[in-house]
């Protein structure tokens, strides 16, 4: 009887709404298995390296056009973990991250198109201390299983250009401008 009636709902719901509300696929994080890490070129040293162990995110696609897909992704900045531990609070201080008024960094891909294709390049925006910068995000898509899908990435982009350093951290003498981040990311399908 209760299967009766959910059926008939959704029967409803179907010859009511359009059918673009019933294509949609959403592919939600596996935050223990998904790494988002980072890198910033340091002159005459090792490279500042790290990752962020609290990530959120997910990815809608759209199953007809295949033109309105959109993906979120989120790094909590209070999560870092880098080579360079003694420097952590300098890195959450309003000098670099600024995590007390910005503890959140983000990639928002908007609407891009996707056709099964296992390599991808699309323009995200990446917002960090509330500067917000459109850059070119690479992507290699590989599928595990039917309900698992492994995306890995690699954007680029200026630290100076979102005031990550600042005063005498702005300089690019030793701390190079050019940082990327990648991604190793696990997606199952909801």
């Amino acid at each position: 009887m209760h299967s009766n009636i959910i059926i008939g709902i959704l029967i409803l719901l179907y010859c009511i709404f359009p059918h673009s509300i019933f294509a949609k696929e959403e592919w939600v994080l596996d935050k223990e298995l998904s790494i988002i890490s980072f890198e910033i070129p340091v002159f005459l040293a090792k490279n500042v390296r790290g990752q962020f162990t609290q990530i959120e995110g997910l990815i809608e696609l759209d199953l007809e056009a295949k033109e309105n897909n959109k993906a979120i992704f989120s790094v909590d900045i209070n999560s870092i973990e880098m080579n360079y531990k003694k420097y952590r609070n300098l890195m959450l201080s309003n000098v670099f991250f600024n995590v007390k008024q910005f503890p959140i960094a983000l990639i928002d891909t908007k609407k891009f198109s996707y056709e099964d294709e296992s390599k991808l390049e699309i323009l995200v925006e990446l917002s960090i201390k509330g500067v917000t910068e459109t850059v070119p995000l690479q992507l290699e898509i590989k599928r595990l299983a039917e309900e698992l899908v492994q995306i890995k990435g690699k954007l680029e982009f200026s630290r100076t250009a979102f005031k990550i350093g600042i005063g005498k951290w702005s300089s690019t003498a030793i701390l190079k401008d050019n940082a990327t981040i990648e991604t190793d990311l696990f997606l199952f399908r909801e």
